[in-house]
């Protein structure tokens, strides 16, 4: 009879992370992935419980063990009930893992009390980025004072929430706290996962989408953090409403007055819909907003729907644009006039979701040169655009190319929008569309 060998991962073979550069989670899963092979357990034996939020999408990358994705904040109830389900009705062998961010935490706080005063043989493992990663950045209750996100543009105010002692004051029988980065973090994580009783990890990282850009913060610092769970007396501090007339009220005031007035005039009758499809991080969104207040500057009623994968950094981005010079009652597009294609992750995107299937022979394809041979009713043009314009430029050089050859919209207007927002550097664009102009075939 052969011998078992050990197992060395519980993840998919070249499983590929979905996370942005930088990311946290990155560290999170190798090190999860490490506790369950220091265990060495039957992977039908374990079950992840993912919650809502960029950690939630680590499922995908585990082979065998069962997984269960559950409702923003619900996870340690949802795991709650299949711990007591296998400890009471079964033989108690499952070993019951919730990944959940801090915005779970958050919302779905009184379910980490009540395990930890029930004391469920479940393990939690809370990666705390200080914010709400996939929904825009926003602040959440574990946010540091004097933090910066788009909801705390002065700075947080209202001081973190420590659950590593609210899980004491319930009576949890494990709790370890540790940055992503800690060599020792596998163990500590193996160390709840075989603790018999409710444990909980919680994960300090880093968000480089939202955090590090706007916080003083690095791994460094993350690891300064780690703290003993006696959190001692409360020190005394300003009431919330005085805070806020400091800090808030009292903050230099920003321009708010972002009306566009119409100065230029476009030939455009009836509407045109275009879809511009690229890669997180290279402004494809930001292209079409620019391409949307030119429109409106040039007289015409404009939309921009955006979509993107559950992380904000990486993956496809997408964005569809209506201009048209009668309001716009519909914002869906049935029959695209032009779709851009500046990436793979484009090429992708706009397979998947049916953009190419709907072009008509009237549609107008502008395609990075690179990409591969695709189905499409429309007129292709194949651009060097990565080449040319790099991939932080591919998207909005090969919009404003597509305009000079239709004149959709005001080409001033257009250069004014690039020009206001990249002040001397707009030059490059200048050059990439002359670049792009004997390439396009209309």
């Amino acid at each position: 009879m052969e011998a078992t060998l050990p197992r060395t991962t519980f993840t998919k073979e070249n499983a590929a992370f979905p996370f942005c550069k930088g990311c946290g989670h990155h560290h999170y899963v190798k090190h999860l992935d490490e506790a369950f092979v220091s265990l060495q357990l039957d992977p039908k034996q374990v079950c992840i419980v993912s919650d809502i939020g960029c950690i939630g999408i680590l499922d995908s990358l585990f082979a065998e063990p069962h997984t269960f994705h559950t409702t923003h904040g619900r996870s340690t109830a949802f795991a709650t009930g299949i711990a007591l389900a296998d400890g009471i009705l079964h033989d108690a062998k499952l070993k019951t893992v919730v990944v959940i961010g801090d915005g779970g935490a958050t919302i779905g706080l009184l379910h980490l009390v009540n395990a930890a005063l029930m004391n469920i043989d479940v393990t939690v493992v809370l990666a705390n980025n200080f914010l709400y990663g996939m929904t825009g950045g926003q602040h959440s209750q574990f946010s540091p004072l004097e933090f910066v996100t788009p909801t705390t543009p002065a700075g947080n105010i209202v001081p973190p929430m420590d659950i590593c002692s609210i899980m004491k004051s319930c009576g949890a029988t494990y709790i370890r706290q540790a940055s992503a980065t800690d060599k020792n973090l596998g163990t500590i994580i193996g160390e709840a996962i075989a603790h018999p009783g409710f444990a909980i990890v919680e994960v300090l990282e880093l968000c480089t989408e939202w955090a590090t850009p706007f916080n003083k913060i690095d791994g460094k610092m993350l690891t300064g953090s780690v703290h003993h769970n006696d959190s001692g007396g409360v020190p005394e501090r300003k009431d919330f409403s005085s805070l806020y007339k400091e800090k808030v009220l009292g903050a230099p005031k920003r321009p708010s007055d972002d009306t566009i007035v119409p100065h230029y005039t476009s030939p455009l009758r009836g509407s045109r819909r275009i879809v511009l499809a690229g890669t997180a991080g290279e402004k494809v969104q930001l292209a079409s907003f620019l391409y949307m207040k030119s429109a409106i500057a040039s007289g015409l009623h404009a939309t921009q729907k955006n979509d993107n994968p559950v992380t904000q950094g990486s993956g496809f981005s997408l964005s569809e644009l209506c201009v048209s010079s009668d309001d716009i009652l519909y914002t869906g597009i049935d029959r695209p006039d032009a779709v851009i294609i500046a990436s793979a992750d484009g090429l992708k995107e706009v397979r998947a979701n049916g953009t190419l299937a709907r072009c008509t022979p009237d549609s107008i394809v502008v395609a990075e040169q690179t990409l591969p041979e695709f189905e499409c009713a429309g007129k292709v043009s194949r651009l060097p655009l990565r080449a040319v314009c790099t991939g932080s430029r591919a998207a909005l050089s090969a919009l404003a190319a597509l305009n000079v050859a239709k004149g959709w919209v005001s080409q001033d207007a257009l250069w004014e929008m690039i020009d206001g927002k990249f002040k001397e550097k707009s030059a490059a664009f200048h050059r990439d569309i002359e670049a792009l102009m004997p390439f396009i075939k209309i």
